[in-house]
């Protein structure tokens, strides 16, 4: 993908336009090119509680998310002269979780890479591997689903299997209320005992159903079902 700095550290100027920042008078922007082509930008929100101030880098992810999601390519930093600035500790690792390590970052006199600013960087693939050691080094759930985990729910449902009564069921991604993606995330194999069925659920999300034979549902899911307790 073609990255035109120019036009990105534009961006991120006009953003730092509309930072908040009267305690320290140090307005920032950053502009941010997503893998579907579109630009998303922030800034930093300052706080008189000094902890809670966001760095400029914290808007971008959550403009990132919330105009679609996705993985940043770029990134242009600027503060209020429109000079060029390198992100904080903080929103390195930011930058890494949501760009990866092959993110550029403008720099003089050239672009860096993440993994440059952020060597060793602590990720998604080093909480894969504690999951899969965890489990003896098999993890319940497919790394390319952990993402997944805690989200969705499962149903387990009877099945037969040569003329045999066994249990078996889904992992589905949402209800599709919320405008979210929907389907089927993961297909579960069988098993003789329902309660196998159901932690194999439990390991993904802990809204899981169970569906009878005569197709009644009853949650068997961890805690009160959804809208009691």
């Amino acid at each position: 993908m073609e990255i035109n700095w120019a036009e990105l550290r534009a961006a991120a100027v006009e953003a730092m336009r509309t930072a908040y920042a009267p305690y320290s008078n140090f307005p920032v922007g950053v502009a941010g090119l997503v893998d579907d082509g579109r630009v998303v930008v922030g800034c930093n929100v300052e706080n008189a509680s000094y902890g809670v101030t966001l760095c400029a880098e914290c808007g971008l992810v959550s403009s990132l998310h919330a105009t679609g999601g996705g993985r940043l390519v770029a990134v242009s930093c600027v503060d209020g002269d429109g000079q060029l600035l390198m992100p904080c500790g903080r929103c390195r690792q930011l930058l890494f979780e949501h760009g990866g390590p092959d993110c550029l970052v403008e720099a003089v006199p050239r672009p860096l890479r993440v993994d440059e600013l952020l060597p060793y960087a602590f990720g998604p693939n080093d909480l894969i591997a504690a999951a899969i050691r965890d489990q003896g080094g098999k993890s319940p759930v497919p790394p390319r689903l952990l993402r997944w985990r805690g989200r969705g729910t499962v149903f387990v449902h009877p099945d037969l299997a040569d003329g045999q009564r066994v249990w078996t069921g889904y992992w589905d991604q949402s209800t599709g209320a919320d405008g979210g993606e929907t389907g089927i995330l993961e297909e579960a194999p069988t098993w003789a005992d329902v309660d196998d069925a159901i932690a194999w659920g439990r390991a993904r999300t802990p809204r899981v159903v169970l569906v009878n034979e005569d197709g009644t549902m009853r949650w068997v899911g961890e805690g009160p079902p959804p809208g009691e307790g």
